[in-house]
Order: structure tokens, then C-alpha cells, then sequence
């Protein structure tokens, strides 16, 4: 299809019979630490708290009745399911929905409300997709693409067009999620052709890059798994038509991670007291992440804030990371003498910080550890305190971006079993789904005694699980064989500092 189309097409989408102009914001506590000016595009309040909605209508809306009397099947792991079906209700046609059996419970049951038929299948978006498309060929039913249909992307781009007449104003950049790209690519068309200055950056997570990847590498890379927080961007290849005009319309994508998603979450609740979803944050982590780098102050900057389908229990693990991504807080791992005035003369050089933990554990005759978090301005009052510290023959490891400490040590600080040989500490992310944990112990050597566990759930489709397993020497490969044969991701852990600092024998 020639570029040019993609204007007409947008100018002409039937959007609006279910889809809602969106206001643009003003986030001004953001703007105000950023030093730029930050609009948010508010799409996480459309009827289905989505802008896929937009994409879903105008792609059904211009079937035949014929068409549409056969019904629509759509392959998603949320949003641009609640979009079908809410367009399926309002043009009164049949919608089989495949969702993958991670889906998060708010969107499945969004979709089962609006009327839907959904099905629970596989693990990813690839088991949906085969899935919808044999139903369509089985029933003669048409598949609604989530984001690879040149009708799914002119709807998607009307978020754009209200951009700028919502702001005629100079514009320096604009910043998209990007998942399987049919947002980006309908933006960037229409912003480009009127308002070429203005930059459209997309934004990914670093374990959901294929965006990235593909524009680097000049042609579309299969991610062989990708990173599920942000459920919403978790699509192993970008679309072909989607990555063609991201190729001519896109000026960068940046990558954000995890901590970065939950601050910009905090950031956009603090200015609009709404909640956002981790792929509905990632256009603001990224405005953030891009102003830092960049060192620009005084440009207008917006973010598309596309979702807010956020299950409730995934609250608590955002609001534990957010401190952590806005740079606020610090964990240290401190090591003192075991005599008295020790743990004295430490308190008095953290000084009147405000301590958000604080774990304390016997180690020997001689000395002790001590697990602090700190809250902090900057990253440099980290540096500054280890420096302090050991001026004072105290040593100090920072330990703020280290994932072990994080997730797992902070809960299990004091945990030493001091007669326990050869023990292997393994960090895993089991599948949150029944049996996960049976598979494991059952493909375990019975030979093999587990000395530690530790899991705790972080509202996400994966468990995180620390565990501590007894193997002699002479098994190493049997052991290696069993951790491939599991197929859990997983992280050999024994080498790190906090573990034999903290837990170590």
C-alpha cells in the first residue's frame, strides 16, 4: 500500500460511534522533576480502558453485514480483546476471543462481560494466533488483527490526529508503546506527513524488544520469549506492514525496564490519582529515561498512556519497585564488627536518612551483616555513603540493581545453615499455573535434597522462586541436564555477593 493512503485512511476511520476523543494532560508534578513540559494522552479512559478499541472498530465496522452475521474471531492477551468485543456488541455480530491461559483475570473477565466467547489457550500470543485462525477457517469467520491490518492501524492512528489538534502548539516529541507496532505505525504516518519536525520515539521493555531488534538489525526478528509484565507490548515479532512504516516513520525506540515502569506508574498516579498498566506506562518511563539522557529542559514532550487494565494484586509489587525505578531508594549490604558500639557508631553515619528496612543477623565471634534500605535524592548519596563508611573501616556493598537482593534476600535475610554442603542456589520464574511446582520436584534426582525455597507472589503470570539445592560435585552434568530438560528460565546464583553474604553457609 503507498504511504500516502494511510492519511486518507485515518482522516476517514470510524472510530467515534464507540471510541472517545481523549483529553491531553498536563502532568505537572512530572513536568516540574523533569524540567520539560510532559502531556499525557490520556487513551488508558476509553470505554475499555485501551486506544485498541479504535483499531477493533474501524477494522469490523467496515465488513459486509455478511461478513459480520458469519462473526469476527481475534487472537490477544487483553486489550485488543475488550476492544472486539465491545465493537462485536455494538454492531450486534458474534466474537470468539483466544486469549493465552496467562491472561490477566481482569481482561478475561472484561471480555467474558461484554458477551464474548472466550477461549483459554497456550502460553503466548503464537498459540492464540494458530488457534484463531483455524477457527476462521473452520466457521468461515473473519480474524481481527491486533495490529497487522492496514484498517486496525488507521484507527490506531487517530490518536494522532487528536494529538494535534488538541495541540497545535510546537511539538518536539511525541512517545509510543510499542508491542506488535500498530500504534506507533499509525501515529507516525499521520504525524509525519503534517507535522514532520515532531520526533515519534517508541518505547519497549528490555526483555520485549523486537521493535528495537528489528530497525537495528533492517529486517523483523522472532524474540524466542519475551518479558511478560508489561502483558500488554509481550509480542515476539513486530508486524510486517507495522515495521514497514515504522522503518520510514520512526525516528528511535528506547528501551525501559521493569523498575522504570512501576516509577512512571507512581508518577502518573501522583498527577491524575489514575492507575496504569505497566505497557500503559511505558511511553512516560520512556519520556523520562529519553529527557535524562538527552539533558533537554523546556521542550514539550507526550506520552500515550494506552491502558489501564491492571489486575489489583500486581499493586503491591509496583509499588515495592517504583522506589527502586525513580532512583529513591537504595539497599546496602553493610559489614561491621561483632563488639559492642559497632552497630552504634554504624546508625550514627546513615545519620537522619530514612531507613525502609532494616534487617539485622549474627554472622560470627567477629562480625555481623546488615541489610539496610535507604530512601535517597540521588544515586550519588549511594556512593557518597559506602565512601563514608569505609572511611570508618566499615565495608559496604550497594545492591540496588541487584535482582537477587530485591526480589528474593530482603525477605530472607538470617537464613544460614551452616552444615549444609554443596548447595546450588537457583533463581527460577516458574509458570503461574497449577502443577508448575509438581514438575519441578518431580524431574528433580531424588538424590537431591532442597535446603532452601523461597517464593512470593508479584501479581505477574510467572512465580519468582529462589531455591536451594544439595548436589555433589561429581553431578554437575546430570544437574545441568535436569535445568535444560525443565525449560524454566533460570539463574545460577551461588556466586552472588548477597547470597554469601546473607545465606551462604
Amino acid at each position: 500500500m503507498p504511504l500516502n493512503d494511510y492519511l486518507e485512511r485515518i482522516l476517514s476511520a470510524r472510530v467515534y460511534d464507540v471510541a472517545v476523543e481523549t483529553p491531553l494532560e498536563l502532568a505537572p508534578n512530572l513536568s516540574r522533576r523533569v524540567g520539560n513540559q510532559i502531556y499525557l494522552k490520556r487513551e488508558d479512559i476509553q470505554p475499555v480502558f485501551s486506544f485498541k478499541i479504535r483499531g477493533a472498530y474501524n477494522k469490523m465496522v467496515k465488513l459486509s453485514r455478511a461478513e459480520l452475521d458469519r462473526g469476527v474471531v481475534c487472537a490477544s492477551a487483553g486489550n485488543h480483546a475488550q476492544g472486539v468485543a465491545y465493537s462485536a456488541a455494538h454492531l450486534k455480530c458474534r466474537a470468539i476471543i483466544v486469549m493465552p491461559a496467562t491472561a490477566p483475570q481482569i481482561k478475561v473477565d472484561a471480555v467474558s462481560r461484554l458477551g464474548a466467547e472466550v477461549v483459554l489457550i497456550g502460553e503466548s500470543y503464537s498459540d492464540c494466533y494458530a488457534h484463531a485462525i483455524k477457527l476462521c477457517e473452520e466457521n468461515g469467520m473473519t480474524f481481527v488483527h491486533p495490529y497487522d491490518d492496514p484498517e486496525v492501524i488507521a484507527g490506531q492512528g487517530t490518536v494522532g490526529m487528536e494529538i494535534l489538534m488538541q495541540h497545535p502548539d510546537p511539538l518536539d516529541v511525541i512517545f509510543v508503546p510499542v508491542g506488535g507496532g500498530g500504534l506507533i505505525a499509525g501515529v507516525a504516518a499521520y504525524i509525519k506527513r503534517l507535522r514532520p519536525e515532531v520526533k515519534i520515539i517508541g518505547v519497549e521493555p528490555t526483555d520485549a524488544n523486537a521493535m528495537y531488534l528489528s530497525l537495528k538489525l533492517g529486517e523483523r526478528v522472532n524474540l524466542p520469549q519475551v518479558g511478560i509484565f508489561a502483558d500488554g507490548v509481550a509480542v515476539k515479532q513486530v508486524g510486517e506492514e507495522t515495521f514497514r512504516l515504522a522503518q520510514q516513520f520512526v525516528d528511535d525506540v528506547i528501551l525501559v525496564d521493569t523498575d522504570a515502569m512501576c516509577a512512571a506508574i507512581k508518577d502518573v498516579f501522583e498527577d491524575t490519582r489514575s492507575i496504569l498498566e505497566p505497557a500503559g506506562a511505558l511511553a512516560v518511563a520512556g519520556a523520562k529515561l529519553w529527557a535524562a539522557r538527552q539533558k533537554v529542559e523546556g521542550q514539550t514532550l507526550v506520552a500515550i498512556t494506552s491502558g489501564a487494565n491492571m489486575n489489583f494484586d500486581r499493586l503491591r509489587y509496583v509499588a515495592e519497585q517504583a522506589e527502586m525505578g525513580e532512583e529513591r531508594e537504595a539497599i546496602i549490604a553493610v559489614t561491621i564488627p561483632e563488639k559492642p558500639g559497632a552497630f552504634r557508631t554504624f546508625c550514627g553515619l546513615i545519620g537522619a536518612r530514612n531507613v525502609t528496612e532494616f534487617n539485622y543477623r549474627y554472622a560470627s565471634d567477629d562480625i555481623a551483616h546488615v541489610f539496610v534500605g535507604l530512601s535517597i535524592q540521588n544515586r550519588s548519596e549511594v556512593a557518597d555513603l559506602i565512601e563514608k563508611l569505609a572511611n570508618e573501616g566499615i565495608i559496604a556493598l550497594d545492591l540496588t540493581n541487584n535482582e537477587l537482593a530485591k526480589l528474593h534476600i530482603r525477605h530472607l535475610v538470617g537464613g544460614r545453615a551452616p552444615h549444609v554442603d554443596n548447595e546450588r542456589l537457583i533463581r527460577f520464574e516458574f509458570p503461574e499455573r497449577p502443577g508448575a511446582l509438581l514438575n519441578f520436584l518431580t524431574g528433580m534426582n531424588v538424590g537431591w535434597n532442597i535446603s532452601l525455597f523461597h517464593y512470593r507472589n508479584h501479581g505477574a503470570d510467572y512465580g519468582r522462586v529462589l531455591v536451594g539445592i544439595q548436589v555433589p560435585a561429581e553431578e554437575d552434568a546430570a544437574f545441568g541436564d535436569f535445568l535444560k530438560k525443565l525449560g524454566y528460565p533460570f539463574w545460577l546464583e551461588s556466586g552472588n555477593p548477597a547470597y554469601q553474604l546473607f545465606l551462604g553457609a
